[in-house]
């Protein structure tokens, strides 16, 4: 297979992945609400985006002292165990009660089951995704029904300056980066690009994060892509975003990407602008379109246009072997098709913000 079929491939399989999260949210949006899971009393409320960004940078901090000390089974643990919670509620609401006892569906309890004792014993890549899809889409609809337009706006905002920072501007995010990759749980997507590539193997993700540091050196930047923060505790995105740098792993050896059998794409890279996605479709009636199974407007399938046309810049600059941050793009692909989307559907600029 030559290099232009593997580069279309990769390309090709990110953005169908994105775009299951995607269109996975939009599915779980009324099911979601109907089902009580949305998580805050007032989803208008700005506040709810600074909370959650405070609870990132404490559980960064936990996460790395966890790695310092030698004890990242803690991580596996609560990754592995956020799996499961997730991906209870998305089959509680999409797996018909054939089986109960009591109130608990046992067919969809038994699939939540499943999932944790899949990445626990056999963590291959395609294991990895199929979670991160399900997690991913199911972290992100939570969000976007507890989140109004102006706090997903501030959300995405913020975390596309902070993933910058931790990119360009400092290092510890490096030993997160080290410590999580290792552990094989779902904060990241893989993307093989070879037909031998096994994610079971040791040396699967050696050198990922080390080469970054070559690539830099040779280029005179003493800056670092590192993972980015997680969440601790609650129906989030917790450990989806616990990689968002990690979109630049493949760039490691700054020279082809391709040259390395897989690309990591941070799973909070396809959660966070996904979240504007759900809130869009959920919080704005204005230009509402009748498509089967999913909840989607103007609004809203501007910002999945956005997030996608994002998320190829991304790929671009990845694949040509240049380290960069995700977020600033992604997010910025959705707020931007999202604002384009809005004024489309007739509604006025302070309404499209959420003022």
């Amino acid at each position: 297979m030559n290099d232009r079929t593997r580069v279309l491939l990769a390309v090709g399989f990110t953005v169908a992945l994105f775009l299951s999260v995607q269109l996975g949210a939009l599915a779980l949006v009324e099911p979601f609400y109907e089902g009580g899971h949305q998580s805050v009393e007032n989803p208008d409320d700005p506040t709810n985006s600074l909370v959650y960004f405070g609870i990132i940078l404490v559980a960064t901090a936990l996460m790395l002292v966890t790695i310092k000390y030698d004890v990242e089974w803690l991580i596996k643990a609560m990754i592995i165990g956020v799996s499961v919670m997730i991906s209870w509620y998305v089959f509680a609401e999409l797996v018909p009660s054939v089986v109960t006892v009591g109130s608990v569906n046992v067919v969809a309890a038994a699939a939540a089951v499943a999932v944790g004792g899949a990445l626990l014993l056999y963590p291959e890549w395609y294991v990895i995704d199929i979670t991160g899809v399900v997690m991913g889409a199911g972290a992100a609809a939570l969000f976007g029904i507890s989140f109004g337009l102006l706090p997903a706006l501030l959300l995405l905002s913020v975390l596309a300056v902070y993933d910058a920072i931790s990119v360009y501007g400092t290092e510890h995010m490096l030993d997160l980066a080290e410590g999580v990759m290792a552990l094989k749980i779902p904060v990241v997507l893989v993307v093989p690009t070879t037909l031998s590539f096994s994610y079971l193997e040791p040396e699967s993700t050696e050198g990922v994060v080390d080469g970054h540091d070559a690539a830099d050196a040779e280029s005179g930047d003493d800056s670092n892509p590192n993972a980015a923060s997680s969440t601790n505790g609650g129906p989030r995105p917790d450990g989806a975003s616990m990689a968002d740098e990690t979109d630049a792993d493949s760039a490691a050896d700054g020279d082809d990407a391709l040259e390395r059998d897989a690309l990591f794409i941070g799973l909070g890279d396809a959660v966070i602008p996904t979240v504007l996605v759900a809130s869009a479709a959920y919080f704005l009636e204005a230009g509402t379109l009748d498509v089967p199974v999913i909840s989607l407007n103007v609004p809203a399938l501007g910002a999945l246009i956005g997030t996608i046309a994002g998320l190829l810049v991304l790929m671009y600059m990845v694949l040509k072997g240049r380290p960069h941050a995700g977020l600033p793009l992604l997010n910025g692909g959705a707020i931007a098709g999202y604002l384009v989307g809005a004024l489309a559907s007739g509604l006025s600029l302070a309404a499209a913000l959420g003022l």
